[in-house]
């Protein structure tokens, strides 16, 4: 009997590694007229986000949808088809935010710049933005915001409080490309900053209470 059992688990083993050495190679997934899923309401959203018409967000690529990937791809330098492809939506997912990153970026904007105008709130949105296409921070927007001691907010717990509409659309005009702050990278109040470090930063201008540097 022990000898079966031993058998059988070799079998069985054996089974499975035969199975996982051949499986596909999951297909990359491929957005196109006709498709209906969570990932192409993903893609409306985002496209969206970014200022493309997309029609109703309601998980279908219809002609809109279509029309909207073709004027994004003119835009970035894509294949031109009409299919969201590996390619576009890779590219799209580093120049553009999904629901729950919008809401984290709308966070942010409330809880460090709700007293600034909404050119500044713009700013602060944007400087967010920038880093994500810096090689020196995180490459999602979450990981931007909670890396450690980037943001005042988020150390504090003020990060946690309810965003009002206007910070909800300074996050939406800094996806869009708005980009007051200057391409800046950094920004920090000169009456309540203590770090000698970010004093060095090369300074692009002054909005409202907060320098945006280099």
């Amino acid at each position: 009997m022990k000898r079966f059992y031993k058998w059988a688990l070799s079998f069985l083993v054996l089974c499975s590694t035969t199975f996982v050495a051949h499986s596909p190679v999951e297909a990359a997934t491929v957005l196109q007229t006709g498709s209906q899923a969570g990932d192409v309401w993903d893609l409306q959203y985002r496209l969206q986000s970014m200022g493309y018409d997309v029609g109703k967000l309601d998980g279908i690529y219809g002609s809109q949808t279509k029309q909207a990937v073709i004027r994004f791809q003119e835009d970035y330098g894509l294949d031109v088809d009409g299919i969201a492809g590996s390619k576009t939506i890779g590219t799209l997912k580093k120049y553009s935010v999904n629901a729950t990153e919008m809401d984290l970026l709308a966070r942010l904007v409330y809880s460090e710049a709700r007293g600034e105008s909404y050119t500044g709130q713009v700013a602060v949105a944007a400087v967010v933005m920038n880093r994500l296409q810096s090689p020196k921070f995180p490459k999602t927007i979450r990981n931007v915001i909670f890396q450690a001691g980037a943001f005042t907010a988020t150390d504090d717990g003020q990060f946690w409080l309810t965003p009002n509409s206007t910070a909800y659309l300074a996050a939406q005009d800094a996806v869009r490309g708005w980009d007051p702050s200057g391409n800046a990278l950094y920004y920090f109040n000169p009456t309540t900053a203590t770090s000698k470090w970010i004093w060095s930063r090369p300074q692009i201008k002054q909005i409202g209470h907060h320098i945006f540097t280099k």
